[in-house]
């Protein structure tokens, strides 16, 4: 893929996408309406041009969350991936394969922030594998997670992942 190429998608697999060109600016949005759509604390996003979206895999469905808002998902595992308004269309930062990449630089709807936001990078941390529980757990887990990079078919034949 162009350098200036981003791939992503839902967690099943069943809706993919590929942007060809400059993303916008990454944000998180605070507002009650994204923290509800996203099951979480914040929304994080990031602007894109129309012309540079295409689905490769797929279609969202789509929730209109007010009378200028609509937000596309995947039907099938419910993983949030657009917020299209007036004013243009964000992608969730999180479904894009390389979230890392994708830095917010600005915060919205700051009225509705929750008040221990600030203060989870201070919380202590630690890996999943020193939970004395996860070995057991880890041992024979199968993720039917698509991975994080675009696939000629989803699922594969045979459940192994490519």
């Amino acid at each position: 893929m162009p350098e200036d190429t981003m791939s992503g998608g839902c967690q099943c697999g069943r809706v993919r996408f590929r942007v060809t060109g400059p993303l916008g600016a990454g944000s998180i949005c605070h507002c009650r309406m994204c923290q509800k759509a996203f099951g979480a604390f914040y929304a994080p996003l990031v602007a894109v041009k129309p012309d540079t979206l295409e689905w490769t895999r797929g279609m969202p469905a789509y929730f209109q969350s007010s009378n200028h808002v609509r937000r596309g998902f995947c039907k099938d595992c419910g993983t949030p991936l657009t917020y299209e308004a007036p004013d243009g269309i964000a992608l969730a930062i999180g479904a894009f394969d390389e979230p890392a990449k994708i830095p917010p630089k600005v915060q919205f709807g700051v009225e509705a922030k929750l008040p221990f936001v600030d203060h989870l990078a201070g919380l202590p941390g630690h890996r999943t594998e020193n939970d004395p529980e996860a070995p057991v757990f880890l041992a024979d887990i199968v993720s039917y997670q698509h991975p994080d990079h675009d696939t000629t078919s989803w699922p594969p034949e045979g459940g192994a992942q490519q």
